[in-house]
């Protein structure tokens, strides 16, 4: 059915818009347009041209901030797609009996992140804490440490929290894509004596590459949105050790009450996961170039 107005289909897609430019499209422009001027949210608007950008950029905090977000993302690659895509392939290798297990790993992504935050919090205590007490029940007091407060286990200690909550996301991700293959594929691997692991391995993980890749771009772009964990047990702490761009711009605009840079940092934070998507698009178009041409 063809419409009878040249401008029905504007008028429907006019809400969605309309939503998207007033809760994504006009706070992006006012941070853009703040970041040129020196405010700190309540007095007079001073220009200051680029020195905003220029300040970030020779910021040794702010530097060292993507240096830690770009170690956390490479850490949860591992602990949350990697091993989601583990468990999905422990569930779909015997699809009986394993029901309670999806649910299982899939809880912790249901819940609060600032409650899981306080959880771990109590977990990581060095006085109380789960761990120190295990280690020193088994023998292995030496190892006991403040893991939220030591700079050499502090990053990791948060990538671990993050990758026990988000890894039965990506669990639930791949497996919904593995249920997809044809069972006749794998019915075939087995039938040509291939082990679990080996149809796991050679079979469905090549199936669901691309999704594996999209995977990968939600961990690296959930990364650079990552906040709630960091504030809540380390507040960027200790000395800096787990200062991530998200943290050091809340400090910068909400007890520095300087909006100005803040805005600079967050418009330089959105072209970086702007670019890393860019680039992601093109690698992919130029993979499937050179697999239509192969």
């Amino acid at each position: 059915m063809r419409a009878h107005r040249w401008f029905t289909p504007y008028l429907l897609v006019l809400p969605a818009m309309a939503l998207f430019a007033f809760a994504i499209l006009g706070p992006v422009l006012a941070t853009g347009v703040f970041s040129f001027y020196e405010w700190d949210g309540f007095g007079a608007f001073t220009s200051v041209g680029i020195d905003n950008y220029l300040r970030a950029f020779s910021d040794p905090v702010f530097r060292a901030s993507f240096v830690h977000v770009a170690i956390y993302i490479l850490l949860t690659i591992v602990l949350e797609v990697g091993a989601g895509l583990l468990l999905a392939g422990m569930v779909t290798s015997r699809p009986r009996g394993t029901g309670f297990f999806r649910v299982a790993f899939f809880i912790p992504v249901m819940l609060p992140l600032v409650v899981v935050a306080v959880v771990w919090g109590f977990v990581y205590n060095p006085d109380f804490g789960l761990i120190n007490g295990v280690l020193e029940a088994v023998g292995l007091g030496t190892l006991a440490n403040v893991w939220l407060g030591d700079t050499r286990t502090a990053l990791i200690s948060v990538s671990i929290v993050s990758g026990w909550v988000f890894a039965g996301f990506f669990m639930a991700i791949f497996y919904a894509a593995i249920n997809q293959i044809p069972t006749e594929i794998v019915e075939a691997a087995r039938i040509d004596g291939a082990s679990e692991i080996q149809t796991f391995w050679r079979v469905k993980v090549p199936m669901i590459r691309n999704v594996i890749e999209i995977a990968i771009l939600l961990a690296v772009t959930g990364g650079f949105q990552s906040f709630d964990l960091f504030f809540v047990l380390t507040n960027g702490g200790p000395y800096g050790a787990t200062e991530i761009p998200t943290t050091y711009l809340v400090k910068v605009v909400f007890r520095n009450q300087n909006v100005g840079y803040g805005s600079a940092m967050a418009m330089i934070m959105t072209a970086t996961v702007l670019a890393m998507g860019a680039v992601y698009l093109w690698v992919r178009k130029r993979a499937d170039v050179d697999g239509g041409t192969a």
